[in-house]
């Protein structure tokens, strides 16, 4: 005791110097009372010490594995801490930990007060995110009724002392934080499964992630913890580019714009997946100004619409973008009205003086950004992303700096992705899960990303997924459809993480890139109003025809809908709900956003937390008096030719209410098809369209999703 006493000071001293570690939250250890169980991930050789060296007592206990107990590295371990030696072959050898931390044995002039640190992992991450949860911890919590403390330590994943050489560069001091959150307590007898300190553990990450900040702060900090030659961003011309590279162009080009821009807040931008469009969303960020993200592929109507909404008077897009994308009667229509600036009218001003005066700048940022740091607070927006408008006008979605950075840490939290994965992104930047998680997320994290400006090249882009060697991939199951239709068996083979949102994956797509290539997609949820990501499947919590748990931090409730006995219209709340509306009727003002948001979707959340989308609110037909979910009749088409396109409307029924129409891309599908397959399956005939119509391509929108707004208007024309 007395060496702990003596040693313990020389020990913090010597973490400070070397790692400059930040502790927080110890008064929280005080808080708990006698009977905690301290939970910690687990990233270094170093994370014992760390804790050890900070928490109150004199001499705190680990419970340790045994195999790990004996090893040479933890044997010192006996001078700080008394060791629980545990293994988890033998479940008894838990017994003596159980005994010391029972309310009984507290009580007892023999016993002194027990916190005991547990790591749930069991073992250091070799992964980058939390591992496999053991049911020990739990079982602990169960039989003591022991408070819980979790705790995250941060920053020693990149120290020589952890297993991560092979995914990070790893320093000999990098900075570390320790953070205590506050105690969770737990009755004594009531189970505590594995999956109950996961989550736990899952939101001591996200709340440690630092979201409040702004997305420029975030950056500027990334670029300084990978480095400069740290290469961050690719395109289709293979040209890759560094964060100083990235952040020397970005100055540059900021500098030219200074001007031009001057007394602008909103600026629209139209540009497609490529380095261009990375490079002028942080320029503007170094100027203050608010990117539009505009919708090039929703018509000039739209267009004008949502730049008009925005009070956008300047659009900062490229000619040869413009060329090849055929949009010259779009830039005619919209230069009548509003400003519009070509990227490859910039470049011939740059001097020699201008490069050199933003590389200066790049190797100083913050004195030249000093500015815009200064009046950029978290709750600010950061972007206005447009709603597809697949059920009516887009409305200008508007996220702040917290909400994006909320949602990349929400990511982290849950997902391992470390700056060696390489990810492929071909979802549009005007879509907001190709920009907050394709874009903007490798940005402040530094992941390397491939930008890709169309997901609907099909033959090319499994060859460049192969060729890239991408690990990590988004898309929707048409898209993900359409790939696998041409990809090679080898083209998949690196990518271990492949996320599906923005439409339902379905049933033969999921099973055909499983089957075929190897490849368990993941599916998520989100909306542009959330950032966009509500829930998500993991490769430890994934049950199939789900979308997976909902993120951290984001509560739910459901809404109960009249005609309807399971599910109801999800409500969210979290800290990734987006500042509000801009819409017609207010112009450049955003219309705040209440603190929960009404999804408009209809789900079903199970007793595990699991979310199924049962169909969007304005997706339901009203068929006498009973709510029908549109989706039953497209799943149902879709289990006959899996590789065409359903969809389904509703529309006025004197008799009945509604009627189902039901747009298909088959030509064999046959209403009597459908109706034996319903039976098979157990589908009510109320479910089933009252009309089939054969279209050789059914509409789509940007994002892949269905227009159906289209669809009604075609069927009305009929």
């Amino acid at each position: 005791m007395l060496v702990n006493i003596l040693l313990r000071p020389l020990v913090q001293f010597c973490l400070r110097l070397c790692f400059r570690i930040e502790v927080t939250g110890t008064e929280h250890i005080e808080a708990a009372g006698e009977r905690v169980v301290i939970i910690a991930n687990h990233l270094s050789f170093l994370d014992p010490l760390l804790l050890a060296a900070y928490m109150p007592d004199a001499k705190p206990a680990f419970a340790i594995n045994v195999y790990q107990a004996e090893k040479w590295y933890f044997r010192w371990l006996d001078t700080f801490a008394t060791l629980y030696r545990l293994d988890p072959m033998k479940p008894l050898s838990m017994k003596r930990l159980i005994q010391d931390l029972r309310p009984e044995t507290q009580t007892s002039p023999k016993k002194p007060a027990t916190r005991v640190v547990i790591f749930p992992e069991g073992r250091i991450s070799t992964s980058g995110g939390l591992m496999k949860i053991y049911e020990g911890t739990g079982m602990v919590l169960e039989k003591t009724g022991a408070t819980l403390v979790a705790a995250r330590i941060d920053g020693a994943d990149y120290s020589k002392m952890s297993r991560l050489g092979h995914k990070l560069r790893l320093r000999w001091f990098p900075k570390i934080r320790l953070t205590f959150m506050p105690p969770v307590p737990f009755e004594k007898d009531v189970p505590v499964k594995a999956a109950t300190i996961y989550k736990i553990m899952t939101e001591a990450a996200f709340e440690t992630s630092g979201y409040r900040q702004s997305f420029l702060e975030a950056s500027l900090k990334a670029y300084r913890w990978h480095g400069g030659k740290h290469a961050i961003a690719s395109d289709i011309n293979r040209i890759s580019i560094s964060y100083r590279q990235l952040f020397t162009r970005a100055f540059i080009l900021g500098n030219k714009l200074r001007q031009p821009l001057k007394g602008q807040h909103y600026v629209g931008l139209m540009l497609p997946n490529a380095l261009g469009a990375m490079v002028t969303f942080l320029s503007l960020h170094m100027l203050a100004k608010v990117p539009c993200m505009l919708n090039y592929t929703s018509g000039k109507l739209a267009i004008h619409h949502t730049c008009r909404i925005a009070t956008v008077k300047i659009i900062l897009t490229s000619r040869e973008f413009i060329e090849k994308a055929k949009l010259e009667d779009v830039i005619e229509h919209l230069q009548a009205d509003f400003t519009i600036m070509y990227l490859e009218d910039i470049r011939p001003t740059i001097t020699l003086a201008d490069k050199l005066a933003g590389l200066w700048q790049s190797f100083v940022p913050r004195k030249y950004l000093s500015y815009s740091l200064s009046i950029t607070k978290p709750d600010d927006s950061a972007v206005v992303i447009y709603t597809s408008g697949s059920e009516g006008t887009p409305k200008g979605v508007a996220l702040s700096h917290a909400n994006i950075l909320s949602n990349v840490g929400q990511v982290f939290a849950i997902l391992d992705i470390t700056p060696a994965d390489k990810l492929f992104n071909a979802m549009p930047v005007f879509h907001c899960f190709g920009l907050s998680i394709g874009l903007l997320l490798p940005v402040v994290r530094g992941i390397k990303t491939f930008l890709y400006p169309s997901p609907l090249h099909y033959r090319i882009i499994p060859e460049l997924l192969y060729d890239t060697d991408s690990t990590v991939m988004l898309g929707t199951d048409t898209f993900y459809r359409g790939y696998a239709h041409y990809a090679h068996a080898c083209d998949f083979n690196n990518v271990r993480l492949a996320v599906a949102g923005a439409e339902k994956l379905k049933e033969p797509t999921r099973r055909m890139l499983s089957d075929q290539f190897r490849l368990n997609i993941l599916e998520g949820y989100g909306v542009t109003e959330t950032s966009p990501v509500l829930a998500v499947n993991t490769p430890m919590f994934n049950k199939i025809g789900t979308v997976g748990k909902a993120m951290p931090a984001v509560e739910c409730r459901l809404e109960k809908i009249a005609g309807m006995d399971v599910g109801g219209r999800l409500w969210v709340k979290g800290p990734n709900v987006m500042l509000g509306y801009l819409k017609a009727d207010q112009p450049g003002i955003i219309q705040k956003q209440d603190e929960w948001y009404d999804t408009g979707d209809i789900v079903d959340i199970d007793e595990e937390g699991y979310i199924t989308i049962l169909g969007r609110a304005k997706r339901f037909a009203k068929i006498a008096g009973e709510m029908v979910s549109l989706m039953i009749i497209e799943e149902l088409a879709a289990g006959l030719s899996g590789e065409k396109t359903h969809a389904a409307i509703a529309i006025p029924d004197e008799r009945k209410g509604e009627q189902i129409v039901l747009f298909t891309e088959s030509r064999e599908l046959t209403k009597d098809d459908l109706l034996a397959h319903a039976k098979k399956t157990g589908v009510a005939d109320i479910c089933l369209a009252r009309h089939l119509i054969f279209l050789e391509t059914i509409p789509r929108l940007g994002n892949g999703k269905v227009d159906y707004v289209t669809l009604s208007k075609e069927y009305k024309a009929d």
